[in-house]
């Protein structure tokens, strides 16, 4: 029995359809990265598995529970989305909470610790992340980098059993992707589980212990890096490869 397993997940937008009987196991420490054309279903899927969007069919199972991703209660809500933290492309930061103040945010109100266990595991995850000299900065004086480290540090902070990863970089000027990738590659490192979409093939192929490749909303290929970007078994996959210049990489 696999660490999180994913069945009949299918979503549709109108006539629409963005994902088609996803079927997915995930292990303990995998880091596996979503690629393929925009529109296929990547980040829908990373919003349908913590409930930011209903599926119109399809069930998770984690943490030894099976939830109905169609029907479930508010406390089930909220325990998938502890077990399946996001870090999403916008950050999404308390804009009148200083960076320390954003990590504590969860641990306090959801985990319900107390003020000083909150901010000993926040400082802990903020040092992590290189944000040590930031704590007290509030996300307006912070870098798209920074806060984005920050944001990061409170997802790890809570200790999910899944940390899901929606493009992490792409709202952030190009000399700022460096930073933050190494935060994540920081956190792939330690052990996380983790499912990331992102256009960054280069990172993809060195951290990514499994590549997935989505097209019409399906897995259509599954691989290590080496069999993705080496060795493209899918006409489809090769194409796309082709476009972005990685079959040279």
């Amino acid at each position: 029995m696999s660490y999180i397993e994913i069945r009949g997940l299918s979503k549709r937008f109108g006539n629409n359809v963005v994902l088609d009987q996803v079927d997915l196991d995930i292990e303990k420490g995998d880091v596996i990265a979503l690629i393929g054309p925009s529109g296929t279903g990547k980040s829908t899927l990373l919003r349908c598995l913590n409930l930011l969007e209903r599926p119109e069919s399809g069930t998770v199972r984690i943490d030894g529970k099976t939830y109905d991703l169609t029907t479930h209660s508010s406390k089930e809500i909220n325990e998938l989305r502890r077990h399946t933290e996001m870090v999403f492309q916008q950050f999404n930061l308390f804009k009148q909470k200083n960076a320390l103040q954003n990590v504590m945010e969860g641990l306090t109100v959801v985990k319900r610790l107390d003020e000083k266990t909150a901010k000993e595991i926040a400082l802990r995850h903020l040092i992590k992340v290189g944000m040590a000299d930031r704590l007290f900065h509030y996300p307006r004086h912070l870098s798209g980098g920074q806060q984005q480290r920050v944001a990061i540090a409170r997802a790890l902070a809570m200790d999910p059993l899944l940390l899901l990863m929606d493009e992490p970089t792409s709202a952030l000027d190009p000399e700022l992707v460096g930073e933050v990738l190494q935060t994540v590659r920081s956190a792939a490192q330690d052990g996380n589980t983790i499912l990331l979409v992102t256009h960054e093939m280069p990172f993809v192929r060195s951290v990514a212990k499994r590549i997935l490749f989505l097209e019409n909303g399906k897995i259509v290929a599954d691989g290590s890096a080496a069999e993705i970007f080496e060795n493209p078994s899918n006409e489809r996959l090769r194409r796309f490869l082709d476009n972005i210049n990685m079959l040279d990489m």
